[in-house]
């Protein structure tokens, strides 16, 4: 896969995600993490996956701006049914998941975090969903995984407001649910991985997948339905203009 390394440590595996512009999410990305979990859903040897960045001080910025700012409607729309359906596999995986955190984690990166059992973040790092600040609504399935995954009371402070979390914040809220020095991040990860690895396989499945059915089938529910106000948003003149200066400025740096 040319976007993951999969290293493997006995009955568990650590997934980094290795792709040019720090982790960007295009469709190469997709297809290998769809494709992967494919496989680890099917793999009666693995008891439990990390998931990690091979980029030292970033996990993932979200999506791949600069492949995705010129696809016409169809195209985006297109790109966007690959984004849910990345979502739905990774979040329906059944057997333990843990992201490990070690840098910035916003948007699209925010949100694969959050398709894990448990987010360890190491610490400064930041967290969050800004779309709204681009200017696009969440999609539909990533509303769902959010208010399946952090407080109720949580959900409006980290999807209408568009803020980036870190330390006891990113907790408060629901992003993270350990926060540890940097050195330390991978072996807490782990750490956490194996208490959840080493629960019985059958039940601990079985658990997860009734506490996530619900929030499945509502991603799946009404994602198709609802993307054309999110290509209205993403294709609106303002939203353009920012996407645009974003690009940008990418392109300087």
């Amino acid at each position: 896969m040319s976007t993951l390394l999969v290293e493997q440590d006995g009955p568990l595996a650590i997934v980094r995600l290795d792709k040019g512009r720090g982790n960007a999410i295009d469709d190469a990305l997709l297809a290998d993490l769809t494709d992967w979990s494919g496989e680890a859903a099917r793999d009666d040897t693995l008891r439990g996956i990390m998931l990690a960045s091979a980029h030292p001080k970033l996990f993932c910025p979200g999506l791949d701006l600069l492949s995705l700012v010129d696809l016409d409607r169809e195209a985006m729309s297109d790109f966007m049914g690959r984004f849910a359906a990345t979502l739905w596999s990774l979040y329906g995986l059944l057997k333990p998941m843990v992201a490990c955190v070690n840098g910035p984690a916003v948007a699209g990166g925010c949100i694969l975090a959050l398709t894990a059992d448990s987010r360890v973040l190491a610490r400064g790092a930041a967290i969050g969903l800004n779309e709204v600040k681009i200017g696009v609504p969440l999609p539909w399935s990533v509303v769902m995984l959010l208010k399946g995954a952090v407080p109720p009371q949580a959900v409006s402070e980290v999807a209408l407001l568009g803020r980036n979390f870190t330390n006891d914040d990113a907790i408060r809220v629901g992003l993270a649910d350990l926060v540890v020095e940097r050195e330390a991040l991978e072996h807490a990860a782990l750490a956490r991985l194996q208490e959840f690895a080493e629960k019985d396989a059958l039940a601990f499945s079985a658990t997860k997948g009734w506490i996530r059915s619900q929030t499945i089938a509502a991603m799946k529910a009404h994602e198709s339905e609802t993307n054309d106000v999110w290509l209205d948003s993403w294709f609106s003149a303002p939203t353009r203009e920012r996407l645009h200066q974003m690009v940008a400025s990418l392109r300087k740096n």
